[in-house]
């Protein structure tokens, strides 16, 4: 079994296209077209996936929520790896790594 590298601040996160995604009394729902899976994101998670929409840091992700959700930044930082490490194993998202 290999070992991922954990994310860090200056990884780049960008949602991949071929989702078809629609607002559903306040939370996203999302079909991959590649997949054929559905997903329901939620409403943060929906709000990740709006930031995504352009190419960011983890550290500006983690930012940008922190101050919206009024949440500490290590705990916001810890629950957005995991949204993302899920999205990348769906293969949703595409991060490339920073330094």
């Amino acid at each position: 079994m290999t070992a991922t590298k954990p994310m860090n601040g200056e990884d780049r996160v960008l949602r991949k296209e071929g989702n078809l995604v629609s607002d559903m009394g306040g939370e996203k729902v999302m079909m991959s077209i590649h997949n054929g899976k559905y997903y329901n994101l939620g409403s943060t998670g929906g709000r990740i996936w709006d930031l995504i929409s352009e190419e960011r840091t983890l550290a500006e992700l983690v930012e940008v929520l922190a101050s919206e959700y009024e949440i500490e930044p290590d705990l916001c930082r810890e629950q957005v790896v995991q949204f993302l490490e899920h999205l990348t194993h769906e293969g949703l998202i595409d991060v490339t790594r920073g330094e």
